[in-house]
């Protein structure tokens, strides 16, 4: 079978590209296809994240396997259609650690390949800009253990007496 896969780049304008490919691929030759794709040359670090419906980041498939024992997870020993398993499905993906490219990828379509020349870009929407825009990182706070104290109350610190203790 053949994957119609969306990639969107997380810039201000839109900047889309439709990619079909062949599902036997893994992800380090993914990889290179969205680089190439908009413009890239593919030298540079970069991961792919599970994510869930709502884009959530989630386990990092990075591009080399950079353990000990050589036996952690990495683009070359992931399949497509082992992490892409059904329409809809999405991942991330981040190129250039130092820039920090961010694109949006989704699984649009399986499809019987009518092609031979796999890959091939099906349409393509804007140009990427120069520079990759500035990422702010936050954490969604659950809750903070030190709301419920009142600063009043390490006003008279120095009328504490620590002897006690």
């Amino acid at each position: 079978m053949a994957y119609k896969i969306r990639v969107v780049l997380d810039v201000e304008k839109d900047v889309i590209r439709d990619i079909l490919v062949n599902e036997t691929i893994n992800l380090e030759e993914l990889h290179f296809i969205i680089a190439k794709s908009f413009g890239f040359q593919g030298l540079e670090m970069a991961s792919f994240y599970r994510t869930n419906e709502d884009w959530e980041q989630g386990e990092e498939i990075p591009l080399f396997d950079m353990s000990d024992d050589g036996t952690a997870l990495c683009m070359r020993n992931s399949l497509l259609k082992n992490v892409l398993l059904k329409e809809g499905d999405n991942l991330i993906y981040v190129y250039d650690f130092l820039a920090m490219w961010t694109f949006f990828v989704e699984l649009s379509k399986i499809v019987a390949p009518d092609e031979k020349d796999l890959p091939k870009i099906m349409m393509s929407i804007g140009e990427k800009p120069d520079k990759a825009p500035e990422k702010e990182f936050t954490a969604e706070a659950e809750f903070d253990d030190f709301e419920s104290l009142d600063d009043d109350d390490f006003e008279n610190l120095d009328e504490f007496d620590y002897d006690n203790y």
